[in-house]
C-alpha cells in the first residue's frame, strides 16, 4: 500500500503542511514513520480522512475560490467499483468529489485502487464559472 509524506498529504488535501502536521498531531489521522524517520500516512487512511475533511469543509484553509477550476484535479482514489465490463472510480481532489465511469480493463491497465494518487481530466463542451 502506498503511503503519503505529510507535504504530499497537505497537497492532496489542499491544505497547508502545518495544517496537516496539526491533525497528525492531533490524532485525526495516523502517521508512522519510515525507515529515515519521516512520518507517513498510509493511503486508505489518507483517502478515507479526505472524505472526511471534505464533508467537513475543513481542508478550506483561505475560504472558497473566486477562480475557476482548471481541468486536472491530482487527488487521491477513495473508492473503485467493479463490474463485469464497466467501472466507477471516485477521487477527492481537495474539496472536490471526482466520479468517473470508464471500463473495467481500463482500471485494471491502470492498477487503480484507494489510496492511490492519481489525477481526474475534464474535458467539457458546457462550463459553468461561480464566483462564491
Amino acid at each position: 500500500m502506498q503511503s503519503y509524506t505529510i507535504g504530499q498529504a497537505a497537497r492532496l488535501l489542499g491544505v497547508s503542511p502545518d495544517t496537516a502536521r496539526r491533525w497528525a498531531d492531533a490524532g485525526r489521522v495516523t502517521t508512522h514513520r519510515d525507515e529515515n524517520g519521516r512520518r507517513l500516512i498510509d493511503g486508505r487512511a489518507l483517502a478515507a480522512f479526505s472524505i472526511e475533511i471534505a464533508q467537513s469543509g475543513a481542508g478550506e484553509e483561505d475560504g472558497p475560490s473566486t477562480t475557476s477550476a482548471r481541468n486536472a484535479f491530482p487527488g487521491i482514489v477513495t473508492a473503485v467499483k467493479l463490474g463485469d465490463v464497466a467501472a466507477q472510480v471516485e477521487i477527492q481532489a481537495g474539496p472536490h468529489r471526482l466520479v468517473s465511469l470508464l471500463t473495467r480493463e481500463a482500471v485494471e491497465e491502470l492498477g487503480l485502487e484507494v489510496g492511490m494518487r492519481a489525477t481526474a481530466r475534464v474535458k467539457s463542451t458546457s462550463v459553468h464559472i461561480d464566483r462564491v
